[in-house]
């Protein structure tokens, strides 16, 4: 029987195993990293902040009732400006529980970025959610606007800690990753990459008019069932874009050329898939700050064991692509 798009999200005996638009699945303990998996790092933190909290949040305003923490790393200067990290979990998952998986906190602590977790909306069946496209995921129509939200979060921050504003990113998994998309297209002129893990960008291209090009990853394995590299439909019956189509609406958005091309470069991602499964390929002639670049995982499925090789890249990807 195929789960769809909520496939639960779990930690494997074997290795890191996500679903990225599930919950822990019932008899399991919470998803914690496993000898697959990245290494864990000990990360002495400045501090863990939280903030957003309905008594500081503007009253009405799109943080009002929806505190999030932000993690501060030691290194941290006020005279320095250092990048932001928005980690967006998948849905029926908290973004705590995503950051157990994915390890970016002592990532953020070993290379000196600002790191931010939150949390969606959760709907009556108590699954968190993004309400990120017209494909996913808020099936029950709740007046939720998370890119005000998310925008909200980043100004905050901003008017708290010394932010880069050329390097502020998003990595995005399944109803994250298309929650990613959402940003960059409403949010251009201070988004300046995304990565997506088993999203896809808006199927009505019209609706996507990013002000500025934004730098784009899709990861994507080719088995993916829940949100199928080829596109369909998600578990609520709507349709959404293919990988291919994702990577190329958005080389058309950031003026890039017609073509995408294999770099050549391979890279193992999964590790209970053979060899370098992963292939890279890229448009040419985009212009500085729109690079666009689809990894399709060969065999990958949505439920993907990872190897340790995975974060790092993210954030290598990531990193690489500051607004000019």
């Amino acid at each position: 029987m195929r789960l769809g798009i909520r496939t639960l999200l779990v930690l494997a005996v074997t290795g890191l195993v996500v679903a990225a638009c599930g919950a822990v699945v019932p008899g399991t303990q919470a998803p914690r990293a496993s000898a697959t998996a990245a290494p864990t790092r000990a990360a002495t933190a400045t501090a863990i902040v939280s903030t957003a909290t309905a008594s500081s949040a503007p009253a009405g305003g799109p943080l009002r009732d929806r505190p999030y923490d932000v993690f501060v790393p030691a290194s941290y200067k006020p005279s320095v400006p250092m990048p932001l990290v928005i980690l967006l979990h998948g849905m029926g998952i908290s973004g705590a529980q995503m950051e157990s998986i994915f390890e970016l906190q002592p990532v953020a602590e070993e290379q000196g970025f600002l790191y931010v977790h939150p949390d969606g909306t959760k709907n009556p069946d108590g699954e968190p959610f993004w309400n990120a496209t017209d494909a996913c995921c808020n099936k029950y129509d709740q007046p939720v606007d998370d890119s005000a939200y998310l925008e909200a979060i980043i100004e905050q921050v901003q008017a708290t800690y010394n932010v880069d504003p050329k390097r502020i990113y998003l990595f995005g998994v399944s109803n994250g990753g298309f929650m990613s998309y959402r940003m960059a297209c409403d949010h251009a002129d201070k988004i300046a990459a995304i990565v997506s893990l088993a999203g896809a960008t808006w199927l009505d291209a019209a609706r996507c008019k990013p002000s500025h090009p934004v730098s784009v990853l899709e990861i994507h394995g080719t088995a993916d069932e829940d949100v199928p590299f080829d596109g369909g439909q998600e578990y609520d019956g709507h349709p959404f874009p293919s990988a291919a189509t994702t990577v190329a609406d958005w080389a058309t958005y950031n003026g890039c050329g017609p073509d995408r091309a294999p770099t050549g470069l391979r890279l193992d991602l999964g590790a209970a898939l053979p060899g370098d499964e992963t292939d890279v390929s890229r448009f040419d002639g985009c212009p500085a700050g729109g690079a666009v670049e689809l990894w399709t995982v060969a065999g990958g499925t949505h439920v993907l064991q990872f190897t340790s090789a995975f974060t790092p890249s993210v954030v290598e990807f990531l990193f690489a692509h500051p607004k000019p």
